[in-house]
């Protein structure tokens, strides 16, 4: 038998698998970590790498090891060359994976890696019973839920008849399998309006004469997805004294800043505007259909202008749906586990959701708020759990 079971091994269950092994609080031994990849934080990486993200969005001082200033340490110790970038000193994104690597390899977390996907979870005895795919059983003392939505994509309604009939026409940027893109004679598109959106114009305006953007609104430039208040007492205490769980969830949507990306990438994409390299449509797609076996073509609905390309490559980001998470719904109508009306979960200060069962990551934002989905969110939730066991 286990001590702890954590679901998901991407950044904020490897997080806090590092934060038990080094408060103590559990061997490497005797803690499990279910992930469907062969390594830590494997979708991540995949993201991060397909649209070639160079700096992170987070200060240096927001990574998965304990020690605040582990990740600087790491740059001087390992002497790289340009490791962070401005003000807020955020690490470059090959520093950032090799940080990770360390401290994995520090705790030696290979040994607490099982490969698989979770189809049940039943309390027995006092202890939690663990079902993967492959009918395999195991059993902890304490689980923790760390997966998230990176795998429920989010498609646009317009997107979707299009998407069954052509599949290699039209794709999601973060996909398993994306076909690579080639010089087409038509510009191709582009359909998004924060960060990924971004890296990914400038990515594609470096193979090809010229990219088209389409997103919804005006470039919005900020430093962070919040403001940084949100991630101290500054807004949270008012945030944790709302009792209504509706009103949180609104306090967060209204907090985060959707579709926004930092300045220096609003300045990239200015200056390939000049360059004609590319061109940036303000407005929505309001149909999709085939000219032939080979193009696609776009009317807007703001626009007269329609839109011929070869493909489109949708940066449209993930739904945020609890009923994504099938096998978890038994889990919370049989323990009879507390949800908002949004479905998410309702947890205590330690983000305990059932008898010790406990949640980090988006299924513990109406608790840690808008912060919970990033590094910084994870390290809180983390320091919260091991804190308090």
């Amino acid at each position: 038998m286990y001590d702890w079971i954590i679901i998901g091994g991407g950044i904020q269950g490897c997080t806090l698998a590092i934060s038990l092994i080094k408060s103590g609080k559990v061997s490497p031994r005797k803690l499990l970590i279910i992930d469907p990849h062969e390594q830590p934080i494997s979708q991540w990486k995949r993201n991060t790498d397909r649209i070639e993200m160079e700096y992170l969005r987070s200060p240096s001082v927001h990574h998965l090891d304990v020690a605040p200033f582990s990740l600087q340490w790491f740059a001087r110790k390992a002497k790289f060359s340009q490791p962070f970038y401005g003000y807020y000193k955020r690490p470059s994104l090959s520093l950032f994976h090799q940080h990770c690597e360390s401290v994995f390899h520090e705790i030696d977390l290979k040994q607490s890696w099982h490969i698989g996907r979770v189809s049940n979870l039943e309390r027995k005895y006092d202890e939690w019973w663990i079902q993967t795919e492959d009918n395999s059983w195991l059993h902890t003392k304490n689980v923790a839920i760390a997966t998230g939505f990176t795998e429920a994509l989010n498609y646009p309604s317009w997107s979707n008849e299009m998407k069954e009939r052509y599949p290699h026409l039209i794709c999601h940027i973060f996909e398993k399998e994306v076909p690579e893109t080639f010089n087409e004679g038509q510009p191709l598109v582009i359909v998004g309006a924060g960060i990924t959106a971004a890296h990914l114009s400038l990515k594609l305006s470096k193979l090809h004469e010229q990219v088209i953007l389409i997103t919804r609104h005006d470039f919005r430039v900020h430093d962070f997805d919040s403001d940084p208040g949100w991630l101290g007492p500054k807004n949270m205490t008012s945030f944790l004294k709302i009792k209504d769980y509706k009103t949180r969830r609104q306090t967060i949507t209204n907090a985060r800043y959707r579709g926004s990306f930092p300045k220096e990438l609003s300045l990239a994409l200015s200056r390939l505007i000049q360059k004609n390299k590319l061109k940036v449509f303000y407005d929505e797609i309001e149909s999709c259909s085939n000219c032939d076996e080979s193009s696609l073509l776009l009317k807007l609905k703001n626009s007269e202008e329609k839109i011929e390309t070869p493909r489109i490559l949708l940066a449209t980001g993930f739904q945020s749906n609890m009923e994504y998470l099938s096998w978890l719904q038994p889990v919370i109508n049989h323990e009879k586990l507390l949800c908002a009306e949004c479905g998410f979960p309702i947890v205590s200060k330690n983000l305990e959701w059932g008898k010790k069962l406990f949640v980090v990551g988006a299924l513990a934002e109406l608790e840690i708020g808008p912060t919970a989905r990033n590094i910084s969110g994870a390290r809180t939730a983390a320091n919260r759990i091991v804190s308090a066991i």
